[in-house]
């Protein structure tokens, strides 16, 4: 649809009304969106935004909000429009090299966070992304040793940044899983790996964000066959394997996870009450 000329006025009201009006064909979450939206482009934050819709916003910002919200309209995820992603408490920069870190995956840090030893356990982050799990793992645990590994150098450099500017002593290294690992062990492996099929109509709605970190295979599962194949080499005796997945796959994940020598210790359901995380421990 064809954006409507921005209103002739420049408060923070009326651009307000005009960005609501504009996603409300594209967005669930239009009103959310145009403030959010409207916040950034201003430079203000949300909450100066919704006390003070009066304030005078220039025509630099108002342009900044209506390229903004042509983005939004064609369905780029808000995070890549704003750069930024909250996650566990921890604003996360974020672009699209990156997968948008989900609000789902934070029960992978609970629960590993739940199970981490006394002392100082080592914890290592598969396919890390942003580096959302591994950084928000850090500042909950500061005695751990954490490193995240990614087979994509952009992610790694997303996730260094985060790093440093968070000032979280994580070690992100470029990885194919574990290749770059050399028979290092850890107290736990946690990992979101991509479990979308290759054939499934939802990357018509994901088409924003990199293949590479959703498309598991024909059949969802290439990631876990790798992950499940060479874990156990790398785990400490009473440490623990944490893979989140997709809803319909748990029998079959438990069924592969058996096979490759591991014993189920939880499995976890979000709070929509669908399947998503299994805790997995090695029988040797």
């Amino acid at each position: 649809m064809k954006a409507t000329a921005l209103p002739p006025v420049s408060q923070a009201r009326a651009l307000l009304h005009w960005a609501e009006r504009e996603l409300r064909s594209s967005s669930d979450s239009a009103r959310l969106d145009a403030e959010l939206l409207l916040a950034d482009s201003a430079g203000i934050s949300r909450a100066t935004l919704i006390a003070h819709p009066e304030r005078f916003v220039g025509a630099t910002e108002a342009r900044r909000l209506a390229a903004a919200v042509e983005r939004r309209s064609r369905g780029e995820p808000l995070a890549y429009i704003t750069g930024r992603r909250e996650f566990y408490s921890i604003a996360l920069a974020v672009d699209a090299s990156v997968l948008v870190p989900r609000p789902e995956t934070e029960l992978l840090v609970e629960h590993a966070l739940t199970g981490l030893p006394a002392g100082k356990p080592r914890v290592l982050d598969l396919g890390t992304g942003s580096g959302a799990i591994a950084l928000a793992i850090k500042r909950e645990r500061p005695d751990c040793e954490v490193v995240g590994v990614d087979v994509s150098a952009a992610a790694i450099a997303v996730a260094r940044a985060n790093a440093a500017r968070l000032g979280l002593d994580v070690l992100f290294l470029e990885s194919d899983w574990f290749a770059a690992l050399d028979g290092t062990r850890f107290d736990a492996i946690v990992a979101n790996p991509p479990y979308v099929a290759t054939a499934d109509p939802a990357f018509a709605s994901l088409r924003h964000e990199p293949r590479g970190a959703l498309d598991g295979g024909p059949d969802g599962l290439d990631a876990y066959r790798a992950i499940f194949g060479r874990a156990a080499a790398h785990l400490n005796a009473g440490g623990a394997l944490l893979v989140e997945h997709g809803a319909d796959q748990r029998e079959l994940l438990m069924a592969m996870a058996s096979a490759a020598g591991f014993r189920i210790a939880a499995i976890v359901d979000d709070l929509a009450g669908l399947p998503r995380l299994l805790v997995l421990a090695s029988r040797t």
